[in-house]
C-alpha cells in the first residue's frame, strides 16, 4: 500500500501531495536513524557509573525504557545507578539534585515535563556530568533518543482521517501539552487537520491526568457518551495510550464501537484490544521503548569513548498498528 493510498479520498490534490512528501521525508530519516552505529561490538562501560533518572516505572513505555537502560550498563560492564520519581515533580527535581552529590560519569534522564527539569539537567551539566536524554529534547542534553514524534503525530492523525471518511467531530485528550513529545504529537495533528475542514475537535478538550489515567478517562468519555448520542462523535484521540485505554472500556461499556480511539506507545492492554472483536481501537503508534532505552546507554558508551559528534536527537522507528498489522508488529518489537 503506498502512502498516498492511505490519504482519505476527498483529499486536495495539492494537500495529498505535501502529505506524502512530509511522511517519505520521514520514512527516509527513521531508515537513517536504524542503520547508524550497526558495530556496537566495542562499546564498553566498564568501570563507568550511570545514574539512570526516570520520571516513572508505572507506565509501559517508561519501565520497559527504564529496564532496557540498567540492562544495557550491566551488559557494557557499568554500574547503574537507579532513580525513580515515582511521577511526583518535586521528588523528580530532588533526585536530580541528588545526581550532582552522586558525581555519576554520565546521567540519562527519561521524560519529564521540560519547564520542571530543565533548570536541574542545567545544573547537572553545568557541574560537569554529561547529561543524556530520553524523550526530552533539552538544549542541556548531549544526545536525546526518542521516536520520530512528528512522524508518530501525523500518521496517527492521517490515520484518524482515514478512519473516520474525512469527517466527524473529535473528542481530544491534551493534559501534558508541557510534556515536549505530547505536544508535539498534537500539534501534528492540528498541523493535519487544517486540511480537513470536515473534522472538528469538540471543545473544551479533555485534561488525562496522572495517577488514575484510566479510571478518569474512563469517567470522562462515559459522562460524554451520555451527552452525545450515536453518529456525533466519530473519534478519540489521546498523545499516549493509557487514557485511550480508559476511553476505549469506556466505549466497550457503552456498546459505542462505532466511536475509534487512537493513541501513542502500544501498551499491551491496548494492543491486545485490537484483537477483539468491534473494537473501538483503530490505531495505537507502538513505540520500540527497549531499544531507546538501549540506545541510550550505547549514545553514553560511545560519547564516554571519545565520540562527541553524536548528533543531538537520535530517533527510533515506531510502528503504526491495527488490526490487520498487530501480528507483525508485535514480532518487530519483540513482544511474547
Amino acid at each position: 500500500m503506498t502512502l498516498s493510498s492511505r490519504l482519505p479520498a476527498r483529499t486536495p490534490a495539492s494537500t495529498r501531495q505535501r502529505l506524502v512528501r512530509m511522511l517519505t521525508a520521514f520514512a527516509a530519516l527513521l531508515g537513517v536513524a536504524t542503520l547508524a552505529h550497526a558495530d556496537d561490538a566495542a562499546l564498553t562501560l566498564k568501570g563507568k557509573r550511570i545514574a539512570i533518572s526516570a520520571t516513572g516505572t508505572d507506565h509501559y513505555f517508561d519501565l520497559k525504557a527504564f529496564e532496557a537502560e540498567v540492562a544495557e550498563v550491566k551488559r557494557l560492564g557499568g554500574i547503574p545507578i537507579t532513580l525513580d520519581a515515582g511521577r511526583i515533580d518535586k521528588n523528580l527535581v530532588s533526585q536530580l539534585q541528588t545526581v550532582i552529590t552522586q558525581k555519576p560519569d554520565a546521567v540519562i534522564q527519561t521524560l519529564g515535563t521540560l519547564s520542571v527539569i530543565d533548570p536541574s539537567l542545567k545544573k547537572i551539566r553545568d557541574a560537569g556530568i554529561p547529561v543524556f536524554t530520553i524523550d526530552v529534547p533539552s538544549q542541556n542534553s548531549i544526545n536525546n533518543t526518542t521516536s520520530d514524534n512528528w512522524s508518530i503525530g501525523s500518521s496517527l492523525a492521517l490515520k484518524l482521517v482515514q478512519s473516520i471518511k474525512g469527517k466527524g467531530n473529535v473528542l481530544v485528550f491534551n493534559g501534558f501539552y508541557g510534556v515536549p513529545v505530547c505536544a508535539i504529537r498534537y500539534d501534528e495533528l492540528k498541523q493535519v487537520l487544517k486540511y480537513y475542514p470536515n473534522v472538528k475537535i469538540i471543545e473544551p478538550e479533555l485534561r488525562d491526568v496522572i495517577p488514575n489515567t484510566v479510571q478518569d478517562a474512563y469517567s470522562q468519555v462515559t459522562a460524554l457518551l451520555n451527552k452525545y448520542p450515536k453518529g456525533s462523535i466519530a473519534a478519540i484521540w489521546s498523545a499516549w495510550d493509557i487514557p485511550q485505554l480508559g476511553a476505549s472500556k469506556a466505549l466497550i461499556a457503552a456498546g459505542r464501537t462505532e466511536i475509534k480511539t487512537f493513541g501513542v506507545d502500544g501498551t499491551p492492554e491496548v494492543l491486545d484490544l485490537l484483537k477483539a472483536d468491534q473494537s473501538p481501537v483503530g490505531a495505537v503508534a507502538a513505540q520500540q521503548p527497549s531499544l531507546i532505552g538501549k540506545t541510550a546507554v550505547d549514545n553514553v558508551a560511545r560519547y564516554l569513548a571519545g565520540d562527541h559528534n553524536l548528533p543531538s536527537d537520535t530517533y527510533v522507528p515506531a510502528l503504526l498498528a491495527t488490526s490487520d498489522n498487530l501480528a507483525e508488529v508485535k514480532k518487530l518489537r519483540g513482544d511474547n
